[in-house]
């Protein structure tokens, strides 16, 4: 017995190499991988996408901006080029679900804050109100690190074609006021390659710790 095995001990060994790896490859196989979706207009509840762009299927990104933060520093795209970030819509003095988006912002930027791939952008709805000494103060009251994440005002047209032509988060207002917007609680995952990844709830807490992990998911991507 011992001489048949060590006569083809070299065919036992390719053997059993051949089985481990094909077990490997077959296990591979069978497990999910885990994948974001990369998201389009056509892919999103047409009541927060701008007209103009609710049919477009594919190759979708968010558009260049130029905005004024907290410390009246202007903020444009090159401040985001090559970086993972979460956006959303706000004002300063909404008493309804803004609170609770903006603790969990708080959440999201410790857990991010040695990440440097990865920022946070939080546009207000209401620029005629919310001024750069207004975001300051409300910046300095939650928490806001001035490295990660930028609080932005700027003219109310602008923001609304960012809100409903780019991250497709937005919902109509009033018809009788232009560029009214409706904020929603919607956080958008940005990659980056300025491609919408994700929308997740942003008043939900499990919703906010899936967030935190697709964020490391893109990170490591």
């Amino acid at each position: 017995m011992k001489s048949i095995l060590y006569k083809y001990r070299k065919f036992f060994a390719v053997f059993l190499l051949f089985s481990a790896i094909t077990l490997y490859l077959f296990y591979g196989a069978l497990k999910p991988s885990k994948s974001l979706p990369i998201y389009n207009p056509a892919d999103v509840n047409p009541e927060l996408v701008d007209t103009a762009v609710q049919y477009v299927r594919k190759y979708h990104t968010i558009a260049n901006f130029s905005f004024v933060n907290q410390n009246g520093k202007t903020i444009t795209q090159k401040d985001y080029e090559g970086k993972i970030y979460v956006a959303d819509f706000f004002f300063t003095t909404c008493g309804s679900i803004c609170p609770k988006m903006t603790t969990n912002l708080a959440e999201i930027q410790k857990a991010i804050i040695n990440n440097p791939k990865v920022m946070l952008l939080s546009h207000t709805v209401f620029p005629e109100t919310d001024s750069v000494p207004v975001l300051k103060a409300y910046a300095i009251k939650n928490g806001v690190n001035d490295k990660k994440w930028n609080l932005v005002t700027g003219d109310k047209k602008e923001i609304y074609t960012m809100a409903r032509k780019s991250y497709l988060a937005v919902k109509l207002g009033k018809p009788s006021e232009l560029y009214d917007m409706v904020h929603t609680e919607n956080f958008v995952l940005v990659d980056s390659k300025k491609r919408v990844r994700g929308f997740y709830d942003g008043t939900n807490k499990e919703e906010v710790q899936k967030l935190i992990a697709d964020i490391a998911f893109l990170s490591e991507e």
